[in-house]
This record gives C-alpha cells, structure tokens and sequence, in this order.
C-alpha cells in the first residue's frame, strides 16, 4: 500500500515537473542508485550493483539525448556525460571502486550546481514579479 503511495506521488511530481525540475529529478535519482550500488558492490552484491548501474547509464543516455547541441554547455555536457558513463562501464568491468566513486562526486556535484541553479532561476523570477 505504502509502496502504490510513494508511487503515486512521484508519478505526479513528474508529470507536473518542469524540465529543470525533470532533471533534477533525474540528477537525484544518479547519485541515489550510485549510492545503493556502492553499497551493493560492499556487500558482494554485484548482479543486483549492476542492475543498479545500467539504470544510472540509461538515466545519462537520456540525459544526452535531452541536450540541445547548439550550445557549448551541452556540448560539456554531453562529453561527461559519456566519460561518466563509460567510468561506470569500466567499473563494472574492472571493479576499480575509484571509477565509481569518481563517477559519484561528479554526480554529487551536478545535482547541488543543479539545485543551485533552479533556486537562482526562482528567485530570479520572484524578484521579476513584484
């Protein structure tokens, strides 16, 4: 019951999301799943780790897709998004646990830059309405 619940709320939160808000969602949802599978690698857990992973390499795939390549931000964007993804490939390959704790710092970071960037976006647009 709890489960359909939480399920229910995210499928509201999504579809009312606006596309920064999208994702942030999506940057979240990268540094949750790295966390579980980190967890998951120290518990020799490693199909489950890599279920975990190749929905963080899917969620940067959309990512890429979602860019608008006339921009140098998106180019960035998208060549870390690659390198990113393909740290977690070679971790998955290697289990070199610095490909991925790399992989989470910069996940880390995306998400508070991201986070930063949609309060200024807000207040910004506060300021603009009085």
């Amino acid at each position: 019951m709890q489960n359909a619940q939480h399920l229910q709320y995210l499928k509201v939160q999504v579809e009312t999301a606006s596309p920064g808000e999208l994702t942030l969602l999506l940057y979240q949802e990268i540094v949750k799943s790295l966390l579980k599978a980190r967890q998951l690698y120290s518990q020799g857990e490693y199909q489950l780790m890599n279920e975990v992973l190749y929905k963080v390499r899917d969620i940067f795939n959309e990512l890429i897709i979602t860019l608008d390549l006339q921009y140098d931000i998106s180019q960035n964007l998208k060549q870390l998004y690659l390198f990113y993804n393909n740290q977690i490939a070679q971790f998955i390959i290697n289990k070199d646990v610095s490909q991925l704790d790399g992989t989470l710092d910069f996940a880390k970071g995306l998400l508070e830059t991201w986070k930063e960037a949609l309060m200024l976006l807000k207040s910004d647009r506060g300021s603009n309405n009085v």
